[in-house]
C-alpha cells in the first residue's frame, strides 16, 4: 500500500492538490472583443437616440425649454462626444455588415478575422478625414 501525501504530510502542514486554473471561455480573441464593441456601441447609440428624442420632444412643451437646452450643447465636450458617436455608429455600422456576412455567407466563419481587419481598415480611413472636419469646426467655434 502506497501512502498520499496528506498521510505523508507532517503536522502543521497541508496536502496541496494541483487543481486546474479556471480559465475565461474567451481567451481575447479579436472576435471576442468585436463582439463587445458591438454590444457597447449599440448600447451609446441607442442612449443618443433617446436623448435626441427627449431634447427633440421639449420644443413641443416648451420652445424656451428647447433653446437653453441646445445651449447646453455648444461646448469642446459635447463636440468630442459627437466624434465618439460617428465613431460607434461608424465601427457598429461596418461590423454589423460583418455580422450579416458571417451568419449569411457560406464561407463566412473561415474569412471572419480578415473581414474584421477591412471593417478596422475602413473605420481608419473614414474616420481620418471625419477628425479633421469636426476638429476644424471645433477649432474655429471654441478658438
Amino acid at each position: 500500500m502506497t501512502a498520499t501525501s496528506a498521510e505523508t504530510a507532517g503536522p502543521g502542514t497541508q496536502a496541496t492538490t494541483r487543481r486546474p486554473r479556471r480559465q475565461s471561455l474567451y481567451k481575447g480573441d479579436p472576435g471576442m472583443w468585436a463582439f463587445a464593441l458591438h454590444r457597447i456601441t449599440g448600447a451609446t447609440i441607442f442612449f443618443f437616440l433617446f436623448v435626441h428624442v427627449l431634447d427633440t420632444a421639449l420644443v413641443r412643451v416648451s420652445p424656451q425649454a428647447y433653446t437653453e437646452v441646445i445651449a447646453t450643447y455648444k461646448t469642446p465636450l459635447v463636440g468630442l462626444m459627437e466624434l465618439g458617436l460617428v465613431a460607434a455608429v461608424l465601427f457598429h455600422g461596418l461590423n454589423g455588415v460583418r455580422l450579416i456576412l458571417i451568419d449569411f455567407w457560406w464561407q463566412g466563419c473561415r474569412w471572419q478575422r480578415q473581414m474584421l481587419v477591412a471593417v478596422g481598415a475602413v473605420w481608419l480611413v473614414v474616420m481620418v478625414p471625419v477628425v479633421v472636419r469636426i476638429g476644424m469646426h471645433m477649432a474655429e467655434r471654441f478658438l
